[in-house]
Parts: structure tokens; C-alpha cells; sequence
């Protein structure tokens, strides 16, 4: 049998690996910043165009490169990070496998400019799909500027799988944050089509971080601080009053390197215990510094997956940190065992037995008795009003109203306390019979049997296809505030806000002023209450970071499917007999009663013969 077993030519097996380390255009910017942190410098420049899709530079002025290295920094497997395999448990670089420059050349054309401090003259080197198509001596600034265009232009179908533009902005500004983060000492500068995204001078940490989430993110933050033999714990948490339903500012750096740890996670979580409402998930930007060979980076090639030696000792230690630093500041209520011993019962007094209280009362008093006053005047504390003429009152008022003119009247509505449903309360037929069970399934009858209805979702169902109508033929009801809703948010929550601002105006929602670090609210929706606004539009904002729809029929979809889960009844709420019976009416009106909005099965239906059989 002839031999069937070859090697793969260099640009094949370039492409494929590419795949691991380029999955869109965040990931090019992630390895070309931390080539510039690693090169030392100290001020980089990230330029942005479509979402990274036609164009990714990044400028810096770190140590530069010579030309013979610039044209080997393309190969696959060559580094300057390491030389021995021993070097993978002592690293204090981000890049160290040499994989990342030949991907993006794999994928992309690349252009490089470069010089070091010592040369006279740069480097440029062209590249596309990794092959050489120039290199050339040229005057060049020191540092490096990498320039990445046309992103997987020659494997189209992983072009197709890019998301829209504002989705890989997104994800690209994601990844700005941790790396800008994790480097406060490093100014950097954000241009995205043309426009100023961040302009972040080098700052201490506590001032990085409001530099980009936002200045009423400096009240919000507590101190951290611990070291022992094992780590150094340094950063910040947020007071659990700001906890939110997403997870949009969690970090955790691991010597200066962003890292995503569950494990880690649940030990925050554990110190905010009994702080937090269920289900939401607090803020923090912590600092662990650890021995670098008790750590191991090289397991996925994002590198933000780690394996500590000592995980155990690890979680103690940071659950134990925080909730000292909640305790010191007093976010937690605490006992005070040093009271104040003036404020003691006096040891005279202790034994002393309790007595009534004598009352005094003058029963000469008279609050109406005329009183002398200094110039022998006698005044009166009271005196009956009199009132003359009383129709002057209503001297020059129209008074001929007759009947044609009580159409002109407004009246102020009397205000009713309804239930879960405000509208064609005059169509439910109550001769149905329905029952609560557990307070999660509602039961009616039909002629062939009973029906068993989840309550949630098929007040999910309900709300759904109400929400998607209201977007569709824009004939929202709105509830005026008396007194606007302030809500702050980071500049990158303000962006997904405005994306969405136009669909949500449709279902209900009035804004007012739209800033950099908060929006005003003046009027939501008729079944939104005014205390929810905050936590529905953070569900907002966490579904669209995650889902991330591109199309605007997307987005309309997922507002109502996100407004329908936040506002829908939940599992424990008691809901009297007219609910029951309007939700059983509402949801078989609906056009699709099978299913929830998120494909869940609403009710099940047992027939007579069913029951029969149970009794065989």
C-alpha cells in the first residue's frame, strides 16, 4: 500500500493552528498589547476600525527590534520570553510560546514598523498569509507599530462567523479593559473609527478604574489589602449595596495577568454572603501576587485559564481578606464589645428598684385665658374666626354650568389596586374552575380533563408576545415619573444602552439625559414598577453582553424576551382566583401556547382516561 501520511505545507498548518490563538479581532488585540507591555513600553495607542474587522494598529514605544528579529518575530515558535523548558514555571512575561505574530500573519496582511533605541534606522515588513511581500529600511519613530488588515481574509466561512460590527467592538473593548487594567503605570490611548474611545494616562489603580467605568465608581469601592508567605491580595471591592444580576466587573489579575476562576469566584461570593440578594454577583478588581512557579499559565492558548499549587489555602485566604476589609470599613453591621462605659448605668443606681413616675398636673391652666402682656394689653390665644359675605368668595367665577360643558371637566382617576393583569378584566369567565398548586402550577379544567399550567412561563409566553406587539406597532402605554430615576452606569453599559435606547422607548421607557456615567429615567412602562428599573435594565445589559444580537429584529426579540422574564410571576407567588383565570384566558389567546419564549414547555394536559387508568 502506498504511503498516504504527509506533512502539511507551513502556510496550511499556520492557518490551522490560527484557530487556536485568533478567534476574532479581540484576540489579535490582546496579543499585540501584551507584545507592547512586554516590549516596556510606557504609552500605547489602539486604533480600531469595523470592529477591528478591516483594520487593528497598535502603536508603542517600547524597546523596538532589530531587523534580523523582526523578520524572525513572524516564525512560528520563536520568542524572546524563553530558552529552556524550565522557563515556563519561572515566567514574567505575557507571551512566551511565539505563536502569536506567525497566526495573525497566517490570517491577515500585517505590516510592521520598527526600530530600537540604538539604530538609526527602522524596519518594515509586509506580510500576507504569511508569506514575505516586502522588507525594507525605512525612518521609523523608536518603539513598534503593528498594523493588522482585512482579518481572515483568505478563510472566508471564519470571516462569516464574525458577529456585527458593535459586537467585536464590544469584545475588543473587553479586552482594553483588562489589559489597561492590569497596567495602570502605561498610558493608553483608544481611537475606534476615527473617534476617542479612552484617553488613560498613567494613574495609580483606584484612579484607572474610575478613569473607565465611570467617576460615581470611586464611592463604590473598598480597599483590600493582605500579605502572606503564599500571596499578596491588593485591589479593590465593590459595597454590596452596588452587587448587579451581571457579571461585567469582575477581575482577577494574577501577577499583572488577567485570569477567569470560578473556583476564585465562589470565594468572593462566600464573603458577601447574607450581604447580597440572591442571584447578583459583586464587584472587584484584585491583585494576587504569587511565587511564579506556584502557578501554571500554559494551558489553553488565551492563557487566562491558571492552575495554582495550593487552591485550597488560596480561596481561605482571599474569602478571609474580604470579609475583613468589609468588616474594617464597616460595610457589615458589627458588634461593638468597647462600648463607651459612660453610657453604663451608674452602680449607684443598679439596685435601685423602678417607681411610677409622679405626673403634675395645674389644673388652673386655661389655653384660652387672656394673658397680660408687658404693656398691660390683654390678648387673646384664640379667637373664632368670622367670616362676612361669603358669596364674595365666588365674586367673577362663571356659575351658569350646564350640561354641555361637563365634557370639559377632568376628573383625577380613583386609584386601584389591581392584580398581576390590568386590562379586560370584564371578558374572564369565572364559572372556570382553577386551583394553586405549590404556588408554582396553576390547574383548570377542560372537558376532556385538567390542564397543569406553569404560572411563570406561561406569564412569560403572555408578556412576550404582548412586549413583541408594543415593538412592532410602537403603541406602548407610559407611566410618567413624579421624581425621574438617576441609574449610573460604565461608559461601555452607556453604549449597549444607546444601541437599544430606540426598541426600549417602543415598549414604554422615556429618557431624559443620556450622559457619559448615568441616564435619567422619566417614564416606564404601565406593568413596570419604578423600584425594578434598576434591575431590569441591568438583566438588559447582561443579556445583550452575553447574546449580543446584531440585527435589529434580534434586538427587539431579546427586549422582549428579557422583559418578559424579568416582570413575568415567579415560582412562590400566591395569585388569587380572577389571575388565575385571566392568565389561564390570556396565554390560549396567545398565538403559540405550547411553549415558553425560551422554548420551555408551558402545560401539560391530562384526560379522564388518564386518571382512569391510575385507579386499575
Amino acid at each position: 500500500m502506498a504511503d498516504i501520511i504527509r506533512l502539511l505545507p507551513d502556510h496550511v498548518a499556520n492557518q490551522i493552528a490560527a484557530g487556536e490563538v485568533v478567534q476574532r479581532p479581540s484576540s489579535v488585540v490582546k496579543e499585540l498589547l501584551e507584545n507592547a507591555i512586554d516590549a516596556g513600553a510606557t504609552e500605547i495607542q489602539l486604533i480600531v476600525k469595523d470592529g477591528g474587522k478591516t483594520l487593528i494598529q497598535i502603536v508603542d514605544n517600547g524597546k523596538g527590534m532589530s531587523g534580523t528579529d523582526a523578520r524572525l518575530s513572524f516564525e512560528r515558535h520563536a520568542t524572546s520570553k524563553i530558552q529552556k523548558a524550565e522557563d515556563l514555571f519561572n515566567l514574567h512575561t505575557k507571551g512566551f510560546r511565539g505563536e502569536a505574530l506567525a497566526s495573525i500573519a497566517a490570517i491577515a496582511h500585517v505590516e510592521m514598523l520598527t526600530r530600537t533605541e540604538e539604530d538609526e534606522i527602522g524596519t518594515r515588513i509586509k506580510m500576507e498569509g504569511s508569506k514575505v511581500v516586502a522588507q525594507e529600511v525605512v525612518v521609523a519613530p523608536k518603539g513598534t507599530s503593528m498594523l493588522v488588515k482585512n482579518l481572515f481574509f483568505n478563510i472566508p466561512a471564519r470571516r462569516n462567523f464574525l458577529k456585527s460590527d458593535q459586537v467585536e467592538f464590544r469584545h475588543i473593548t473587553d479586552e482594553f479593559h483588562r489589559i489597561s487594567l492590569a497596567h495602570p503605570q502605561v498610558a493608553f490611548n483608544f481611537y475606534n473609527n476615527g473617534s476617542d474611545v479612552f484617553q488613560l494616562p498613567a494613574n495609580d489603580f483606584r484612579k484607572r478604574i474610575v478613569q473607565i467605568f465611570g467617576r460615581k465608581t470611586d464611592e463604590k469601592l473598598v480597599p483590600v489589602e493582605e500579605e502572606t508567605h503564599v500571596v499578596k491580595i491588593s485591589g479593590y471591592i465593590q459595597k454590596p449595596e452596588f452587587a448587579k444580576k451581571s457579571r461585567g466587573e469582575q477581575f482577577f489579575f494574577a501577577n499583572n495577568r488577567f485570569i477567569k476562576s470560578p473556583y476564585l469566584h465562589h470565594a468572593i461570593l462566600g464573603a458577601f454572603e447574607g450581604l447580597i440578594r440572591p442571584g447578583t454577583h459583586p464587584g472587584y478588581f484584585l491583585n494576587l501576587e504569587v511565587d511564579p512557579g506556584t502557578i501554571d499559565i500554559n494551558i489553553h492558548p488565551t492563557k487566562t485559564e491558571v492552575k495554582f499549587d495550593d487552591e485550597h489555602t488560596l480561596y481561605a485566604m482571599l474569602k478571609s481578606t474580604v470579609k475583613h476589609s468589609l468588616g474594617q470599613f464597616n460595610v457589615t453591621p458589627a458588634l461593638d464589645f468597647e462600648q463607651d462605659q459612660n453610657l453604663d448605668t451608674p452602680y449607684s443606681y443598679k439596685n435601685k428598684e423602678v417607681g411610677i413616675p409622679q405626673v403634675v398636673v395645674d389644673s388652673s391652666f386655661n389655653p384660652f385665658e387672656a394673658v397680660k402682656t408687658s404693656r398691660g394689653n390683654s390678648t387673646s390665644n384664640y379667637s373664632k374666626p368670622k367670616v362676612e359675605g361669603w358669596e364674595n368668595l365666588y365674586l367673577g367665577m362663571d356659575m351658569s354650568i350646564d350640561g354641555d360643558n361637563h365634557s370639559n371637566l377632568e376628573f383625577e382617576s380613583e386609584v386601584v389596586n389591581s392584580s398581576i393583569f390590568d386590562e379586560g378584566q370584564e371578558v374572564v369567565d369565572h364559572t372556570t374552575t382553577t386551583f394553586q398548586l405549590r404556588k408554582k402550577y396553576i390547574i383548570t379544567t377542560i372537558k376532556s380533563g385538567m390542564v397543569v399550567i406553569n404560572q411563570s412561563r406561561a406569564h412569560q409566553r403572555v408578556l412576550y408576545e404582548k412586549f413583541l406587539k408594543n415593538i412592532t406597532i410602537k403603541e406602548a402605554v407610559s407611566q410618567q415619573l413624579l421624581f425621574p430615576l438617576t441609574l449610573s452606569f460604565s461608559p461601555s453599559e452607556i453604549s449597549i444602552l444607546n444601541e437599544i435606547k430606540e426598541n426600549l422607548c417602543t415598549v414604554g421607557f422615556v429618557f431624559g439625559e443620556v450622559a457619559e456615567d448615568g441616564v435619567e429615567i422619566k417614564g416606564v412602562p404601565v406593568l413596570v414598577v419604578e423600584s425594578e428599573v434598576q434591575m431590569i435594565m441591568e438583566q438588559l445589559i447582561s443579556d445583550f453582553q452575553q447574546e449580543v444580537p446584531g440585527d435589529s429584529f434580534s434586538q427587539s426579540d431579546m427586549l422582549a424576551k428579557t422583559l418578559a422574564k424579568t416582570l413575568s410571576v415567579k415560582t412562590g407567588e400566591t395569585l388569587d382566583e380572577f389571575s388565575q383565570v385571566k392568565l389561564v384566558n390570556d396565554l390560549f389567546a396567545c398565538k403559540e401556547t405550547t411553549l415558553s419564549p425560551f422554548n420551555k414547555k408551558v402545560y401539560m394536559t391530562i384526560t379522564e382516561n388518564d386518571i382512569e387508568r391510575k385507579f386499575i
